[in-house]
């Protein structure tokens, strides 16, 4: 049996002590809008902040976009109170003057961020596409937040071809009219509501507009969520959405264990857009309740229960990493 040498025992302290130090590195910076903290603004506290760094955020009402890049991975945003509406991050830029990324309230690009107890809104109304969040990074988790718009209020978007980022959003909020929830990316919205909001028409709008690539198996999943809103019969549960016109864009969406109100349309639950059918798309339902839920019509495909196995919160996100941030 070798007994380890002093140079080997070194190595090995040394190494065990550089671990320590950098587990111990992570900060947490403290964001007040009234300067009882480190800094006024995200923004800033987003531009000394590392991976693995914590920006705590005080109530208070933040005005501006906050934009982190895809180089401020693993960086987590939380509110300090632990109430989404006491912590209001807000815009009102239109994508018409703005577009995409210029209008969303919160551009997040980065990797393995987590956002948690905040609200993030996007007050421009009715009138533009005007996105609250730009969710463009891969394993993003939201807990506890907000997102507050009308239309294009969520935006999951990995990018042209079939490369997919994916979310998991859990425990939150989201309203909009028109489109509110939209993209490409692999995007899960788990034990949530859903609010659809009054257009003052007997069209109160979409609910999703996928553009899942037609190489990927999952694109957004709503599940063991509650589906709320105005007049009955008014709102679809989403369109087929072919962005750039792509052909490849066969949208798939899947709508599961959830409470759907009598919002939600019998006839034209899943709507044509741009002159694609719906049926170009991958739209189904499986085990959801409610007056909304369909009542014999044949346009609501269902899925069936040893389909359903395999479109489940972790078959969406796993990925080729296992990732696994599902509660």
């Amino acid at each position: 049996m070798h007994r380890p040498t002093l140079a080997v025992l070194t190595v090995v302290a040394v190494a065990l002590v550089a671990t320590a130090t950098a587990a111990s590195a992570a900060t947490t910076y403290v964001v007040a809008a009234d300067g009882s903290g480190n800094y006024t603004t995200i923004q800033a506290a987003l531009a000394k902040a590392a991976a693995g760094d914590t920006i705590s955020v005080k109530a208070g009402t933040y005005k501006g976009q906050v934009s982190i890049p895809a180089s401020k991975s693993g960086i987590t945003i939380k509110g300090a109170t632990g109430t989404a509406t006491d912590i209001v991050i807000t815009g009102n830029v239109p994508q018409s003057t703005g577009g995409a990324t210029g209008s969303a309230t919160v551009l997040n690009l980065a990797a393995n961020t987590s956002i948690t107890g905040v609200t993030i809104a996007n007050t421009y109304g009715i009138g533009s596409q005007a996105l609250a969040l730009y969710a463009g990074g891969d394993r993003q988790v939201y807990r506890n937040v907000r997102l507050l718009g009308r239309q294009d209020t969520f935006l999951s978007w990995g990018g042209t071809g079939s490369k997919q980022v994916r979310q998991y959003v859990y425990k939150s909020y989201i309203e909009g009219d028109v489109d509110f929830i939209y993209g490409n990316g692999a995007l899960v919205i788990d034990s949530s509501t859903i609010k659809s909001l009054d257009r003052g028409s007997s069209n109160n709008g979409y609910i999703t507009a996928a553009a899942t690539n037609a190489s990927n198996a999952y694109g957004i999943l709503i599940t063991r969520s509650t589906l709320q809103g105005p007049a009955a019969q008014t709102v679809a549960l989403g369109r087929c959405w072919h962005a750039g016109g792509a052909t490849d864009a066969i949208g798939q969406v899947l709508i599961r264990d959830s409470s759907l109100g009598s919002h939600v349309r019998q006839a034209g639950a899943w709507q044509d857009m741009s002159g694609f059918s719906w049926k170009t798309c991958r739209f189904t339902e499986y085990n959801n309740s409610g007056a909304g839920v369909t009542q014999g019509t044949s346009d609501r495909p269902q899925m069936s229960a040893s389909t359903a196995a395999n479109y489940t919160s972790q078959k969406y996100l796993a990925g080729a990493d296992g990732w696994n941030p599902v509660q």
